[in-house]
């Protein structure tokens, strides 16, 4: 099983990626082959729209450091996406990820119910940290889900450790480092 983990955090001792890093060590623990990359410590640009995706190549056109975070994300069987909340929504390298994953779907997609380019079956695993309680900003795993599942992710997991804002705090809420 692969499992490639996307980072969203720019600090290394952030709460979402304290989280990921205990879900990725124990699936490497139990056999799977674990890559993660750190959104914030790679370069690439967001979507340009350019539609190269769509009229010249079935993948991104862009070449950058994203383009193999792109094909490990197509190839993987579980993608596990650690953010924390940064006004409101997903931190901003996780929000060019997912507007340059436009590539996952054909030129069809408007029309057809199968345009994902990805293999159906793939896992997510939704990792979200905010300061707010768990209350607060309710409306952005389902809005990612959305997209995700479009593309063939039919089963996600969301694991939310609200109420954590310094750095390093989840680790005192085992509940959240349980899941």
């Amino acid at each position: 099983m692969n499992v490639t983990c996307l980072l969203g955090s720019p600090r290394p001792q952030g709460n979402s990626t304290l989280v990921a890093r205990r879900f990725t060590d124990k699936a490497a623990e139990l056999g799977a082959a674990v890559t993660t990359w750190s959104l914030n410590q790679i370069k690439f640009k967001g979507c340009q729209a350019c539609m190269g995706c769509k009229t010249r190549k079935d993948v991104c056109v862009l070449e950058d450091d994203l383009t193999p975070v792109l094909t490990a994300v197509r190839e993987t069987d579980v993608l596990v996406l650690a953010t924390p909340v940064y006004f409101a929504d997903v931190a901003s390298p996780v929000k060019a990820f997912i507007d340059r994953t436009y590539s996952f779907v054909g030129p069809d997609y408007l029309t057809n119910p199968n345009a994902s380019r990805l293999a159906k079956g793939k896992k997510l695993v939704f990792i979200q940290s905010q300061e707010g309680g768990p209350n607060a900003f309710q409306d952005i795993f389902p809005k990612y889900n959305l997209f995700l599942n479009f593309f063939g992710f039919a089963e996600s997991r969301y694991i939310l450790a609200a109420g954590v804002g310094p750095a390093g705090a989840v680790a005192d809420h085992p509940d959240v480092m349980a899941q």
